[in-house]
């Protein structure tokens, strides 16, 4: 086995030379005309957004789904703009009283740009139309008619109640009329009989005058029953002339209105209804009786409101279909709602205080919604679902809501359902829904799922400049040199945790950016160079040392024990990574194991403890089956080992130790010393290959500066898996002390050269034959394996006689 070798310092990290830009700034490499530069790298979700919102069948809306930062919310509006800037401008959406219905507003749709002006025509009908039939009404020729009419009917009824009495009178009866009705008396010599000299004449003669009284009695109820048919006729006259009036003022109010928009019948037939509606309003006395010579405008506005034109949703200003981003996605901003007033203690409602919500705003165009937003809004998901099933926006409350509230409230036409829906969401969201709700599948067909990073290739270093030269003119930001550039394409890298990939987390990106222009700007630069990049890292790093800092004082002051010089078997030092706020921060833990006769058990103290996660003692498990199937394949496994996060409080989980823990166990085995200048990392599988594990960068920074506060002296190094090798974009600091020598770095494919770094003993391969050399690990673990099975076989032997012999003891024999 060949013996180890550091990594050289260019391995470390990979550089990105200026030189390769053929731009000075940013400056250069601005579009105006926006190009595609923020769909690098996305050419996949890009093709899936746009065949969403080509798909015209039902069912194909969108998903869009990635990390946050990844630039998914810019791209999407960015192609739903352009595509929606080629279609046509959608109806106006309008609400109208309905006459008969008063509960069930109708709905009016109008070309763009038709609503505002029909509403405008109203409103001016509105404030016109009490002066006008006031005005018709008390003409004076309309006044003079009706009175003609009234007195011609008055003229009448006296006329025919004379002709009765005068009828009556030649009789010797009296026709008087008394507050209680008429009444019929006899008379004599022109006078009305008394009592008394009514009942002084003869029988005869009473009798004859009861009968003429009951004759003229008759005729009188005659003409009293005639009497409501011709007051019935004089109000349908006096009704007749009023429509008569009335008809020419309405018709000149409401002559502009038709001529506007003659050429859309739902509006004529509209102002028809309100033209009758107004007739028979103003003849009932309905109108006219409240209105008030004191009354404000709004007040005639109110006691018309029911002529108005609820413009629901205007597109007078729209150009091309609708794109709208609903940031409060709640079950009435989204569906619409119906608003309630208090009157007389009452809430009541009508169609002017329906509500549009983003389906209606969208309607014919675009909704962008956040999938974490609708989802923790209640009732709206369902009712966007309903929406989208239905294919029309219906404004009620939700079907879980209805029998809540006994509230009087509206019924409102349905709105045909012409949209295109976009979630926009993260993976975890996505396959939430897709394995739980089996309508989301049936809705949202179309998945576009946005890259995390991008190959890093000198085409793709440029196409990423690019993408710097629209974050530093979308945020008006400072130019920024090649120096800058490179080292911005460098970080990207770091944050791809990939020296041969380029993050497309545009927002961290543009943080970056943002913090860099700051101190461009505090220095009075012109532009930010590498050294502005560089000052707003190492400020950033400032801002959030506070829990690393710690740490290392910790173990500086011996609180926490880590060894970085010195021997000792069973012990080790591992590294993990931790991460908070979006800072990671990498440090070194003690890994301890110990070995004792037994039957094959590891025992994880950490899960043993539950603070170790499923990933983690699922690692510890696969590094008991390694040892098994290499050193106990033939024989019983006789020890019992124990492993443990020494001064760990917290859980742990991963399988990034679980090569650390295998290397402490066979130490602790064989008593050959780790030594402790050494720090490792990697995951081991059943063949005892090492695998690769994340953090590689954060995890040898971490175990550099505690080196480095301690003294470098040339020995310490780092254990990482050879895997995690193109994964490295170190610190610039880490990579010149491992140029000089200072601080060392190992790549291991295996178990055994990881052993091999560590202990300073080969590892030791078995020959043709099988036989592993003397003086070599893997012989000194085979040893002291077949001693522990010997021991093991003698105690059994032991325990066995004793046994025997207590038995015989007991039976006599």
């Amino acid at each position: 086995m060949a013996e180890p070798v550091a990594l050289p310092a260019s391995a470390l990290r990979t550089y990105c030379d200026p030189s390769c830009f053929s731009f000075d700034s940013t400056d250069s490499l601005h579009d105006p005309s926006g190009g595609h530069a923020g769909d690098l790298g996305q050419a996949r979700a890009v093709e899936a957004i746009k065949f969403g919102l080509a798909m015209g069948h039902s069912g194909y809306h969108v998903f869009v789904l990635g990390e946050p930062g990844s630039g998914k919310h810019a791209t999407t509006f960015r192609l739903l703009r352009e595509r929606a800037s080629t279609e046509p401008v959608p109806p106006d959406l309008c609400y109208l009283h309905n006459f008969v219905e008063a509960l069930r507003p109708r709905l009016l749709t109008l070309p763009a740009g038709r609503g505002i002006t029909l509403r405008a025509h109203m409103q001016t009908f509105i404030r016109e139309l009490g002066p006008a039939l006031g005005a018709a009404l008390d003409s004076d020729a309309h006044a003079d008619r009706v009175e003609a009419l009234q007195n011609a009917h008055k003229t009448r009824e006296e006329a025919a109640l004379r002709e009765i009495g005068e009828g009556c009178a030649a009789e010797a009866i009296s026709l008087l009329q008394t507050p209680e009705g008429f009444v019929f008396a006899p008379t004599r010599e022109g006078e009305v009989m008394s009592p008394e000299a009514f009942e002084a004449l003869p029988a005869d003669e009473r009798a004859a005058i009861e009968a003429r009284v009951t004759v003229w009695s008759e005729k009188l109820e005659d003409l009293l029953n005639d009497f409501p048919g011709w007051r019935k006729a004089v109000r349908e006259s006096i009704e007749r002339a009023e429509t008569e009036v009335l008809g020419p003022a309405l018709s000149h109010l409401l002559r502009e209105v038709r001529e506007v928009h003659a050429d859309l019948p739902e509006v004529l037939a509209f102002l028809d209804a309100v033209e009758k509606d107004v007739l028979d309003s103003a003849i009932r006395g309905t109108m006219l009786d409240e209105e008030d010579e004191d009354s404000t405008e709004a007040e005639e506005t109110s006691r018309y409101q029911r002529y108005q034109v609820k413009l629901l949703v205007d597109h007078s200003a729209s150009q091309g279909a609708p794109v709208v981003f609903e940031n409060n996605p709640g079950y009435g901003n989204l569906i619409g709602r119906i608003e309630h007033v208090v009157h007389q203690g009452n809430q009541v409602t009508h169609f002017n205080l329906i509500r549009a919500g983003a389906l209606h705003r969208a309607n014919g165009g675009y909704l962008v919604i956040d999938a974490e937003r609708l989802l923790t809004q209640p009732y709206a998901w369902e009712g966007l679902k309903r929406c989208l099933r239905a294919g029309e926006i219906r404004i009620e409350p939700p079907a879980e809501a209805q029998s809540w509230s006994g509230t009087l409230t509206l019924e409102p036409e349905a709105v045909s359902s012409a949209l295109k829906v976009v979630l926009v969401g993260d993976r975890d969201m996505y396959y939430l829904l897709m394995d739980n709700d089996p309508e989301f599948a049936e809705l949202f067909k179309v998945a576009a799922d946005f890259d995390d990073d991008l190959p890093r290739t000198p085409e793709n270093e440029c196409d990423y400049a690019r993408l710097m030269a629209l974050l530093v003119h979308s945020a008006k930001l400072l130019p920024i040199d090649r120096s800058g550039v490179a080292r911005l394409v460098e970080e990207a890298s770091r944050l791809a945790e990939d020296a041969g990939r380029l993050s497309l987390n545009t927002r961290m990106l543009s943080d970056l950016m943002r913090e860099a222009d700051h101190h461009s700007r505090l220095k009075g630069l012109a532009m930010t160079g590498k050294l502005e990049v560089e000052t707003a890292l190492e400020a950033r790093a400032r801002r959030s040392s506070r829990y690393p800092t710690r740490v290392r004082e910790s173990i500086l002051e011996g609180t926490t024990l880590i060894s970085t010089e010195g021997e000792r078997a069973g012990q080790i030092n591992g590294l993990v990574v931790v991460e908070l706020a979006g800072e990671r921060f990498g440090h070194p833990v003690r890994i301890t194991a110990t070995v004792r006769l037994g039957e094959g058990d590891v025992v994880d103290i950490e899960r043993e403890t539950e603070l170790g996660g499923a990933i983690h003692s699922k690692g510890v498990l696969i590094l008991s089956a390694f040892l098994a199937s290499r050193y106990a394949r033939h024989q019983p496994m006789s020890l019992s080992a124990s492993l443990a996060f020494e001064q760990s409080y917290a859980p742990v989980e991963g399988d990034s130790a679980s090569l650390a823990e295998l290397c402490a166990l066979l130490s602790a085995l064989t008593q050959i010393p780790i030594q402790q200048r050494f720090a490792i990392t990697g995951s081991v599988n059943q063949f005892g290959e090492v695998q690769v594990i994340g953090g590689v960068n954060e995890k040898i920074e971490g175990f550099y500066e505690l080196c480095k506060a301690r003294g470098l002296d040339g020995r310490h190094g780092v254990v990482i898996p050879a895997a995690s090798v193109r994964h490295m974009m170190l610190r610039e600091d880490v990579v010149q002390a491992a140029a000089a020598g200072l601080f060392h770095i190992y790549a291991v494919k295996t178990v055994d050269d990881a052993m091999t770094v560590l202990t300073g003993v080969p590892a030791g391969e078995p020959d043709a034959k099988g036989v592993i050399p003397k003086g070599t690990l893997n012989h000194k673990v085979a040893t002291v394996l077949a001693e522990m099975t010997a021991a093991r076989h003698a105690h059994a032997d032991i325990e066995g006689l004793a046994g025997s012999r207590q038995h015989r003891r007991r039976h006599g024999a």
